[in-house]
């Protein structure tokens, strides 16, 4: 498709440029200058390239998930920042350090990853409650139980002195990435495979659960894979990076109205479009205020949130 190789060409632009966009000299005279063994080359291998990678990856991974939010909650402006998903990752992170701060990094993930996994557990069950479901109380019910899973983290990080920790858990930033600080990210890359080949299973379980089993598949089997995604991805973005909001609302959003609703067609362009959306926005974060630099949360939060009001107001006007 000549469209999806422009926007993968795009996106290795911006990957390009990302690169050499910080305060120190990485440009490609000063690694000519000082060779393999000079400051600019290390700066390039050890912090730039890492974090990168760390963005395409988390980019990938939460627009994906987002993608089956959407399809498990068949609502279109649901994904884990209004579901409740991360904060529950966020709530796993801040149990560990209580209880087990020695704890590896891959330990902490998954058991970010089991709260993740409960808290959307939870979302799901509580829409299943909810008679004629509008299109936007599906999410300002996630919004509601995320803010309450926020609160109740928020209030045992102050009472064991962990607020500054939980701070930047809940604001996605990518300057501390390094090398061997990120490789747990390429798990998402790997669940985004899983989902490219379970993509028809989500799309016919969008479509509700008498459907789905009439065409002779498991829908809980479905949902469980579904929900194990989500969650796995959700945690292992927040252990690393931090939170970073409506991203995967925005790009499923915006490849829905480029291609419509096949999943299997859709999940390329998303992977690719929720990279670039990442990558442009942490290049907007790293010079607007040059030297300094905006977290990629906020970055991200503002341009989602604006894009978030746009769809909700569009799709009013649209059945109003």
């Amino acid at each position: 498709m000549p469209g999806l190789a422009i926007a993968i060409l795009f996106t290795g632009a911006l990957a390009g440029v990302s690169l050499f966009v910080g305060v120190s000299d990485v440009s490609p005279a000063a690694l000519l200058a000082g060779g393999v063994d000079g400051r600019a080359a290390q700066v390039l291998l050890i912090s730039r390239v890492p974090r990168t990678l760390a963005i395409i990856l988390a980019g990938m991974g939460m627009a994906i998930a987002g993608m089956i939010m959407q399809m498990l909650a068949r609502n279109r402006f649901v994904e884990p920042s209004t579901a409740g998903t991360v904060e529950s990752a966020t709530l796993g992170m801040l149990v560990v350090m209580i209880f087990a701060p020695g704890l590896p990094v891959i330990g902490k993930m998954l058991v970010a990853s089991l709260f993740a996994l409960a808290g959307t557990a939870l979302f799901l069950r509580i829409l299943r409650t909810i008679p004629l479901r509008s299109v936007l109380l599906v999410p300002l019910v996630g919004i509601m139980l995320g803010s309450v899973i926020g609160a109740v983290t928020t209030f045992f990080a102050y009472r064991f002195e962990l607020m500054q920790s939980l701070g930047a858990w809940t604001t996605g930033d990518f300057s501390g990435v390094l090398r061997g600080r990120y490789e747990l990210l390429w798990i998402s890359a790997g669940l985004t495979g899983v989902a490219f080949v379970a993509a028809d299973r989500f799309t016919v379980a969008g479509m509700g659960e008498d459907f789905t089993t009439n065409l002779g598949l498991d829908y809980n089997k479905v949902m469980t894979l579904g929900l194990v995604i989500v969650s796995l991805v959700s945690a292992t973005v927040v252990v690393n990076v931090g939170m970073i909001p409506f991203l995967g609302l925005i790009v499923p959003n915006v490849v829905s109205l480029m291609i419509g609703d096949n999943m299997r067609r859709s999940v390329p362009w998303i992977a690719v479009l929720g990279a670039g959306f990442v990558l442009a926005c942490d290049i907007i974060g790293r010079v607007i205020r040059y030297p300094y630099e905006i977290p990629i949360g906020t970055v991200v939060g503002v341009v989602g949130g604006v894009m978030f009001l746009y769809l909700l107001l569009r799709r009013e006007a649209r059945h109003g």
